[in-house]
């Protein structure tokens, strides 16, 4: 019996079955859906796989851009765990996924509750809370780099009004962190219209149910909003996460382009140091190792995200 079992699974391997027959409309039909579908397939294979696959090439030679690829084997990934910046840089990125991204959903839900609630003028305090996520990053960074200067910035201007001396934000190690994160407190705009489509769907039933059991606000924003707007939450938090591995712009710009993590390597995130090695040091092929490790830590957490999703995640039906 376990022979000729094995000997089916054998023919089918050998010769599987026949398709079945197109006629000539579905045949014309799958052409068509595949000359729509051409510019898609073009630019993924050109723009997003090739550059996938020539960089992981990469990342096991030695390259420079200005002569061809040395194959080292893994000795560009040996190399990256004995470097002390990369761990650095590491360390500063992990500071800003595991404080900025859930202090930003906690900031951004919070004021998409106080939006959603009918007052007169909500549609104007919805556009001045949403204008600030459509400024340029470079134009936002340097008027934060404004506000927060130690000398003549407004923040620390109105700290001394009320008897508080204010730190030296991003001349300071301790402090320069903690101002990209109120740079990024201040354009979460996005993240709060997303919470906002969220708490539209709440059904307004639920609430009112509630209310007549004599649940107060708190108590109806904890047992049905919070846990309806749990996808939401899921959603913010993969797309925050993945975003603040790649943190870039903001610390490109307090380095002036020139002197990049500064004070003190306190701003070196990994994405600034893999550029440091690709463009500055010209180091194609340590860049590239970086470019996986970050590939393989974003899939990881997000694939860790996704499993442990369903003990905070309801989803309605």
């Amino acid at each position: 019996m376990q022979n000729s079992h094995w000997t089916a699974h054998l023919r089918l391997l050998l010769k599987p079955p026949a398709l079945p027959h197109w006629t000539k409309r579905e045949t014309d039909s799958f052409r068509l859906g595949m000359l729509f579908l051409a510019p898609w397939l073009i630019g993924f294979f050109a723009f997003t796989l090739y550059p996938m696959l020539a960089s992981l090439y990469y990342s096991f030679t030695i390259y420079h851009a200005r002569r061809a690829p040395e194959w080292v084997g893994l000795q560009n990934y040996i190399q990256l765990f004995q470097d002390e910046k990369f761990y650095i840089a590491l360390n500063n990125t992990l500071y800003m996924v595991v404080i900025a991204v859930p202090l930003g959903l906690f900031a951004s839900f919070l004021c998409a509750v106080l939006l959603n609630l009918k007052v007169r003028g909500q549609a104007f305090y919805r556009v001045v809370y949403f204008l600030p996520s459509i400024v340029p990053t470079v134009a936002g960074t340097i008027l934060f780099l404004w506000l927060l200067n130690p000398q003549v910035g407004l923040v620390n201007t109105l700290l001394a009004k009320i008897g508080i001396e204010g730190p030296n934000w991003m001349a300071d190690p301790n402090w320069a962190k903690p101002g990209l994160i109120l740079l990024g407190l201040w354009g979460m705009g996005g993240t709060i219209v997303i919470y906002l489509s969220g708490l539209q769907d709440v059904p307004q039933s639920l609430i009112e149910a509630a209310e007549l059991d004599g649940a107060n606000w708190l108590q109806r924003l904890w047992y049905i909003t919070i846990p309806m707007v749990s996808p939401i939450t899921l959603f913010n938090l993969i797309t925050g996460m993945i975003g603040m591995f790649q943190y870039f712009a903001q610390a490109y710009v307090i380095g002036g382009g020139g002197n990049l993590g500064r004070p003190l390597n306190s701003t070196l995130f990994y994405s600034v140091y893999l550029y440091q090695n690709a463009f500055l040091f010209l180091k194609m092929g340590y860049a590239s190792a970086m470019a996986w490790i970050l590939f393989l830590i974003i899939l990881l957490l997000t694939i860790l995200l996704l499993k442990v999703s369903d003990r905070f995640t309801y989803y309605a039906g």
